[in-house]
């Protein structure tokens, strides 16, 4: 089969294209014939070997796909060969074959395309467990999505409005806020031309906002927790800026704030019944045309370069796919 292979940990410049034998389903997995792979931010970071795993070398990544189930291992019940389904994969989506446990699974419902299944987990996933587990956002409350262009960043924007939150949009340029808005953002700021405190005070009349989804970090973070609201909740998703902010731990005292970790992979591997609920959902919402799932580019796999230079360059707007 065909895989992209990182061989060495030196960026996503040093990804192959290559072949690998096919998988084998072991017990309680299934194999998967991979119809589209999602690519995310934390695989630039994985490849680089900067993310918080190491996978041992040479590695297939990959952390989502969807697919026909081909192969079913020793134990595997509830699934059908030829059943399409969507799986959380850790590793090895991108490829044209991909072995994963069975309760990595969900359905891939029929009025769902395979590229939008593939751009569902790590997204909507991260999002949702963020704003319902993490940060418990409630019907009314104001939230500020940073990065709100990106694949997380409107996945957020979309479930936050579907949530009944008002949504404030922060981007680094007006074609990127224009895409925020097409997805349900209320109100948008450009933080390359503004001052991104002084405006969610306007925006807010000085109460400041309820939630911050921070996918973004860098020099972002702190004037972002500045506007935060009395008991607000901060949510730390990632750090697509390259630098992990040090924040005056003085502000969130001040505030009576809180800063919420969010690391939605560790968690769905230990809840896999509520990372079943969550996704379930999701779907849900999709098919009630409550959220888009935008995938904003299909690339082929021998052009995968092409898809990680669109992260590296922070030039995605929605999801970017693999597709064979």
């Amino acid at each position: 089969m065909k895989a992209v292979i990182c061989k060495v940990y030196e960026g996503w410049e040093k990804l192959e294209l290559g072949e690998l034998p096919d998988p084998q389903a072991g017990p309680g997995q299934v194999v998967i014939d991979v119809q589209a792979a999602g690519l995310n931010f934390p695989d630039l970071l994985l490849v680089a070997g900067k993310y918080q795993m190491k996978p041992p070398l040479p590695f297939v990544p990959g952390s989502e796909c969807a697919g026909v189930i081909c192969e079913l291992g020793e134990g595997v019940k509830g699934w059908n060969v030829g059943d399409r389904v969507i799986a959380y994969t850790m590793n090895g989506g991108m490829a044209e074959k991909v072995a994963v446990a069975a309760t990595n699974l969900v359905p891939l419902p029929d009025e769902m395309p395979f590229a939008n299944g593939a751009g569902l987990t790590t997204t909507y996933a991260t999002s949702h467990y963020a704003l319902k587990q993490r940060a418990n956002l409630q019907a009314g409350e104001t939230i500020l999505v940073l990065g709100a262009a990106g694949g997380v960043g409107l996945a957020t924007v979309e479930l936050a409005k579907a949530a009944g939150a008002t949504v404030i949009a922060g981007a680094s340029t007006d074609e990127k806020l224009q895409t925020a808005r097409d997805h349900g953002a209320d109100i948008c700021i450009n933080y390359s031309t503004e001052n991104l405190k002084d405006r969610v005070k306007e925006i807010t009349e000085g109460k400041g906002v309820d939630v911050i989804y921070d996918p973004v970090g860098g020099d972002l973070a702190e004037p972002a927790f500045r506007s935060i609201g009395f008991n607000g909740r901060y949510l730390v998703i990632g750090f697509a800026a390259g630098d992990i902010p040090r924040m005056p731990l003085n502000l969130p005292l001040l505030k009576t704030a809180s800063i919420i970790g969010v690391f939605w992979g560790a968690w769905a591997m230990r809840d896999p019944a509520g990372h079943a609920e969550n996704m379930a959902e999701i779907l849900d919402m999709y098919l009630d045309k409550k959220i888009q799932v935008t995938v904003s580019k299909q690339i082929p796999f021998e052009n995968f370069l092409e898809g990680f230079s669109d992260l590296h360059e922070r030039k995605a707007q929605g999801k970017l796919v693999l597709v064979p």
